[in-house]
């Protein structure tokens, strides 16, 4: 019985991303003879998590409240709003501190293959929001895949006199030409920049 509850935890770890078999008995290994506690921890955050997280009711990001932080502070610029992808995305550019307008949280990108469509990102419900709140700047931060570009096109074909922008794509800094794929290269130039003597 033991083991066999030792290869359900073994299969269950592995539903997460980048961890394969072996990762996976590394990890349930780990939590079960050398850090119990951790391995409760662990359990009682999730179980927590799974009961009292939703969904932003403005921006869809991940939140125990109605509201999340973001979407909460005052001080925030509320007529710029930064479309993404997932909450990883919109972890990802607040942890630079460079943004300070109010985000919206697609969950995902149009793929009928998926059928993910504009109800599913909630679209209709971004493009509410940008008439009702008089949003002036709309920034589209998406993943440069064709799906990314097909959403990006999507939401800009429906929105009116608004400034809609969407995130260079390039080489990183301290990249090296010879290491950078040709897509990204391609549009690093397209997304180029004018040097200015000042």
């Amino acid at each position: 019985m033991s083991s066999d509850l030792l290869e359900k935890l073994i299969k269950d770890l592995t539903v997460l991303p980048g961890v394969g078999k072996k990762s996976a008995q590394r990890m349930a290994l780990y939590l079960l003879d050398k850090n119990k506690n951790g391995a409760k921890e662990i359990a009682s955050s999730l179980s927590d998590a799974l009961e009292n997280i939703q969904r932003c009711k403005s921006c869809r990001m991940l939140t125990t409240n109605d509201q999340c932080i973001v979407c909460e502070d005052e001080t925030r610029d509320s007529q710029c709003i930064c479309v993404v992808e997932s909450p990883s995305d919109l972890l990802a550019i607040e942890s630079t501190g460079g943004y300070k307008g109010k985000y919206y949280v697609l969950m995902g990108r149009l793929s009928p293959l998926d059928n993910l469509g504009p109800d599913e990102l909630g679209i209709p419900q971004l493009l509410e929001t940008i008439k009702r709140d008089s949003i002036k700047e709309i920034i589209l931060a998406l993943s440069s895949t064709v799906e990314g570009d097909a959403t990006a096109i999507f939401i800009k074909d429906h929105v009116e006199n608004i400034k809609v922008s969407r995130i260079s794509y390039g080489i990183p800094i301290g990249g090296e030409l010879e290491y950078v794929d040709s897509n990204t290269i391609a549009r690093s130039i397209i997304s180029r920049v004018e040097i200015n003597d000042d």
